[in-house]
């Protein structure tokens, strides 16, 4: 089989999974955090807005602002981020049966680089997003998994965007972003199944590795 026919994140792939990552992630990272009186707001939508509150009070920090802090403000948002969302469950999911044959530092290797990749993919875009915010209409809970939909508002654009989340403990983790009923986790999984049929795993992860330092790169 060839081994180079089939690219990351190529052409239409690109634009849509991008489009699904920068919405999903800007919901939660620069949302108003605005609920309607009559929404009940559980321990998933707590949750939820507990990071939000934290990745506001980042954002306008003005000290933070200043050019010579951008690492620094840029870690503290990916650092909060990364509590709320759980990159291990998302990459299981996105790799699909191939995750249960790697060994746990391929595991480690694979979450690390998918994590990387949504994190360079949208984190400049973040942080120069000025949307008006996201209402919260509907939180339902089944065992240890729950689903908090919500609304972004950006002037006349009204964008469904519904979290996934799974229960850890006393704690919700994000699992997979679900944009106008698009899944952020299926999107990828899509294309890394297509890159295994073309080729094999390792080529993914080097495909995975020149993507994010190519991301990575000025």
């Amino acid at each position: 089989m060839a081994t180079h026919g089939m690219k990351i994140l190529d052409g239409a792939t690109v634009r849509r999974i991008g489009r699904l990552a920068l919405i999903g992630l800007v919901g939660l990272w620069l949302s108003s955090g605005f609920v309607p009186p009559q929404v009940f707001a559980g321990p998933p939508t707590d949750s939820m807005k507990g990071t939000i509150d934290e990745v506001l009070r980042i954002i306008h920090d003005k000290e933070l602002k200043q050019a010579a802090k951008a690492d620094e403000r840029r870690s503290l948002l990916e650092k909060t981020v990364a509590e709320r969302f759980d990159y291990q469950e998302m990459s299981r999911r996105a790799l699909g049966a191939p995750w249960n044959q790697l060994s746990d530092k391929e595991k480690q290797e694979f979450v690390s680089l998918f994590q990387t990749l949504l994190t360079n993919s949208y984190a400049e875009k973040v942080e120069s997003y000025s949307g008006e915010g996201v209402q919260y209409l509907h939180e339902r809970t089944e065992k240890e998994y729950a689903e908090v939909r919500t609304k972004i508002l950006s002037g006349k654009t009204e964008i469904p965007l519904d979290y996934r989340l799974i229960n850890h403990g006393a704690d919700w983790r994000v699992y997979d972003v679900v944009v106008d009923g698009v899944s952020l986790v299926n999107n990828y999984r899509g294309q890394f199944t297509k890159i295994l049929r073309a080729s094999s795993y390792p080529d993914l992860v080097d495909q995975l590795r020149k993507k994010s330092d190519k991301l990575k790169s000025p």
